[in-house]
């Protein structure tokens, strides 16, 4: 039994030998052993190259990609919303798959092995190469800590491959403080920037500097804002009700900048400088969005929608890496097939699309631009450049290049949004329709034979992120280079004239009319800063469908009011509108046979409230404070007590708000 349990924590933590051929993919040949492998170049960057695969995010064989990863926001919704924002339905339980230290674990080990070996001369080729692989090694380890951190908050800090022996395990089970994980963190990016040449190569294909200088600022963002605004609740060290100060080991912890003040302007400086390194280099290079698609082939391309609508983004200096996708190679995903009908399962929200300002700049309440909902044509008239060119209008052209091909999963013409289909493959979740990634290439639509590029990190976050941390270290829009990125970032985005410059909207931003963004609230109390607010706004905009939503939510606090006013999620305008021509068959009554929401409900369509008996949400999304961190599975809890009995004798605290029994719903 022992030694079962010795297993199970070895699996857990960070111990035992991982796979060593060049994918990583099988146990090691018995004859090949750390002595007579990690001894040349092209061996280190097999390591290197596997947590590509392993680490990394990217699109999926069959769905949307990265751009389904906004779902469970304001931004973007399925039909079936994750549990956490429904009542008693997220649950405590023995295990939790994001509770994994495979990776970290496997990075670890090869990490230590080639390290010893490089420290002692004992890696054959060239030394430029040999850091660089060494240096994405690292930054793959703060990927994968930083997963953890937005997930769990506090954690265990492990950098090398622990003994088979219990109580050497167990005690690596002792967390430390979120800010210190986040210390750990940027020092591995740090490092990862010391190792790594600058512009290693060309294509963006590996980490580079850049990408770890713009990491960096992603996480001291997070870190800093955390701090903020949770200061004085038990996710934050010596909050009151803080779990961590149950234990020996932490219960008398320090912030080593002195207070959690100083400690989130260090987080919010550290992210400042990093972010301003990317910018400065990068600011003269971002496309600019004309505002247009093309529909035709003699069309002028838009750079800017093509820094996604496209299979090779190398030649796009703003994106700092990217994957590649090849059918030749048989590395596929059905982005393509997506784009062009269905979404696969994610549709954009009415606050997303109240949330974008019109052409001149100023909020849809505030414009000498008339706002009108009532057909998709007239929503995206006169808009933030960025909406026009990434909501799909009926009518418009989805595929024109390479019509002869033989693949079939395409549509010529944009219909109007299927609502009434459920299927994920041609039925639109909201009306609001996304064309962000698509290439307008029937080569490219294959049933699970796409070959679109994936954005995974680019410049442009880099001038968001100063302009946030500058602003929360200052609270002073003149300061360092806020205007100053504000306005390219408006440039590129595709705004011209006053429409450019931040204040026109700041000045006419109402903030009792920005209650539909999430990201008005923090704490539960809506925003009373119109600069901060419209700083979150701008980043709302730019950084659509990209994935970011969620942590931005999350370190915002921005959930908060979701526990006194549920949010019901709407997509359309379609009751009472000439939309609601576009149907016949509707039926609203909440019945199982129904296919639309009732009228009765709202004239904007309610994807999430159609069938009403046995609907969990069918009173609105709401929220507990337990939910911005996940509940750590109770079976680590016996595991790592000294008895394997007693929760109380494991090194491990709970996270605040969660039982330690299974099958238990948040406290608060």
């Amino acid at each position: 039994m022992k030694l079962y349990k010795i297993h199970i924590l070895a699996l857990a933590m960070s111990v035992g030998l991982v796979s060593c051929n060049d994918y990583l993919k099988q146990d090691p040949p018995s004859y090949l052993t750390p002595e007579s492998f990690y001894t040349t170049e092209s061996q280190v960057q097999a390591v290197a190259n596997q947590f590509y695969q392993d680490v990394l995010p990217g699109h999926g064989a069959w769905d949307y990609g990265t751009y389904n990863n906004d779902n469970n926001t304001d931004n973007q919704t399925s039909w079936s919303p994750d549990n956490k924002f429904g009542t008693g339905l997220y649950k405590t339980s023995n295990t939790n798959g994001d509770w994994s230290w495979s990776n970290i674990r496997n990075i670890n080990y090869q990490l230590n092995q080639i390290l010893t070996k490089y420290k002692a001369g004992g890696i054959s080729g060239s030394d430029v190469n040999i850091r660089q692989y060494i240096g994405e090694i690292y930054f793959m380890r703060a990927y994968c800590y930083f997963d953890l951190l937005k997930k769990f908050g506090d954690l265990p800090i492990i950098t090398a491959p622990l003994a088979d022996n219990e109580a050497i395990l167990v005690a690596a089970d002792k967390r430390q403080p979120c800010n210190e994980v986040a210390r750990f963190i940027v020092s591995d990016l740090d490092s990862a920037v010391t190792y790594m040449k600058e512009d290693f190569e060309s294509k963006h294909t590996r980490v580079s500097t850049d990408a770890a200088l713009l990491f960096k600022s992603r996480v001291a963002l997070f870190e800093g804002s955390w701090l903020t605004n949770f200061a004085g609740t038990p996710f934050v060290p010596q909050g009151t009700g803080w779990p961590g100060a149950t234990k020996d080991y932490n219960k008398n912890y320090a912030y080593p900048s002195g207070s959690i003040d100083k400690e989130a302007q260090y987080f919010f400086q550290l992210a400042v400088d990093a972010s301003e390194k990317v910018a400065e280099k990068y600011k003269n290079q971002l496309v600019t969005n004309t505002g247009k698609i093309p529909q035709s082939l003699s069309d002028a391309n838009n750079p800017y929608f093509n820094i996604w609508g496209t299979t090779d983004c190398s030649n796009t200096p703003e994106v700092l890496l990217w994957r590649q996708y090849s059918t030749s190679l048989g590395v596929n995903n059905d982005v393509e097939v997506a784009v062009q009908a269905g979404d696969i399962g994610t549709g954009f929200t009415r606050s997303l699309i109240e949330g974008y300002l019109m052409k001149d700049g100023k909020p849809i309440y505030a414009s000498d631009y008339q706002y009108c909902d009532t057909s998709l044509t007239q929503v995206a008239t006169n808009r933030d450049p960025r909406l026009t060119i990434f909501l799909k209008v009926p009518g418009q052209t989805n595929c024109f290049k390479n019509m002869s091909s033989s693949e079939d999963h395409y549509v010529q013409v944009e219909p109007v949004p299927n609502i009434k289909s459920k299927t994920s493959e041609t039925g639109y979740v909201t009306g609001y329709t996304i064309r962000k990634g698509g290439t307008f290439d029937r080569q490219l639509c294959g049933n699970g034979k796409s070959y679109n590029a994936c954005e995974i990190f680019r410049a442009t976050e880099a001038l968001l992120n100063y302009m946030e941390a500058e602003y929360m270290l200052t609270n002073n829009l003149s300061s360092g280079r806020i205007l100053e990125y504000w306005k390219i970032v408006r440039q590129k985005a595709g705004f011209s004239g006053a429409a450019i410059d931040p204040t026109v909207t700041i000045q006419a931003t109402d903030m009792s009319k920005e209650t539909r963004d999430w990201g008005a609230y923090t704490a539960g109390q809506l925003l009373t800063d119109k600069v901060l607010y419209n700083i979150r706004r701008e980043r709302r905009s730019e950084l659509l469908a990209e994935g970011l939503r969620g942590m931005d939510l999350q370190r915002w606090r921005s959930y908060d009011q979701l526990m006194t006013t549920p949010c019901h999620v709407e997509g359309f305008h379609l009751w009472n509108t000439p939309m609601q021509g576009w149907y016949t068959g509707l039926k609203g009554d909440g019945s199982s046979s129904s296919n639309v929401s009732s009228p009765n409900l709202s004239e904007y369509y309610r994807p999430l409230e159609v069938v009403m008996a046995n609907n969990n949400f069918k009173d609105g999304l709401t929220w507990h404070m337990a939910h911005y961190l996940e509940p750590l599975p109770i079976r680590q809890f016996l595991l790592t007590a000294s008895d394997h009995a007693s929760i109380d004798q494991s090194p491990l605290y709970q996270n605040p708000y969660w039982p330690t029994t299974t099958d238990q719903p948040a406290e608060k």
